[in-house]
C-alpha cells in the first residue's frame, strides 16, 4: 500500500521539482508544468459513478505523454491506475494509493515528470540513469 509519503519520496529524487497548489490542492511541478497532483473526487465525480463504489482512500492524478499513452497505460491493466469521466480527452490517469504497489507508482510519477520536463532535462536524466531502485 503506497501512502502520499511515497509520492513525496519518489518526486524529491526527481530534478526541479516544486511544489505548490492548484485547485486548492497540492500540486508538483518541473518548470512551471504540472506533472502530479493531489485528486479528490468531486461531487459531480461522485455523481457519475451513479450506483457503483468509486476507487476509495487517497487519489493522485499523474500525467501521461499523450491519449495514446494513456490508453496503453490503462490497457496494461495495473491495479491502482484507472481513469474517471473527467479525464476523458486529456492526457492523465489516477492513481488509487491504497492499492497500487510502489514499483508502479515510481514509474507512474516518472513517466509523468518526463512527460512534463523540458526535453534537454529529461534526457539529461535518463542519461545518468535516471530513478535509482530504492
Amino acid at each position: 500500500m503506497a501512502t502520499f509519503a511515497d509520492v513525496e519520496q519518489i518526486i524529491a529524487d526527481l530534478p526541479e521539482v516544486t511544489e505548490g497548489a492548484r485547485f486548492g490542492h497540492r500540486t508538483w511541478f518541473v518548470k512551471n508544468t504540472a506533472f502530479a497532483w493531489e485528486r479528490p473526487y468531486s461531487k459531480a465525480d461522485l455523481k457519475r459513478f451513479g450506483d457503483e463504489t468509486p476507487p476509495d482512500g487517497d487519489i493522485l492524478a499523474v500525467n501521461v505523454e499523450d491519449l495514446e499513452e494513456k490508453e496503453a497505460v490503462l490497457a496494461a491493466g495495473r491495479r491502482g491506475i484507472f481513469t474517471i469521466e473527467h479525464f476523458a480527452n486529456y492526457p492523465a490517469v489516477l492513481v488509487q494509493l491504497r492499492v497500487v504497489g510502489t514499483r508502479v507508482l515510481r514509474d507512474a510519477i516518472v513517466d509523468a515528470w518526463l512527460a512534463a520536463a523540458p526535453a534537454s532535462l529529461a534526457d539529461e536524466f535518463v542519461a545518468n540513469g535516471g530513478l535509482k531502485r530504492r
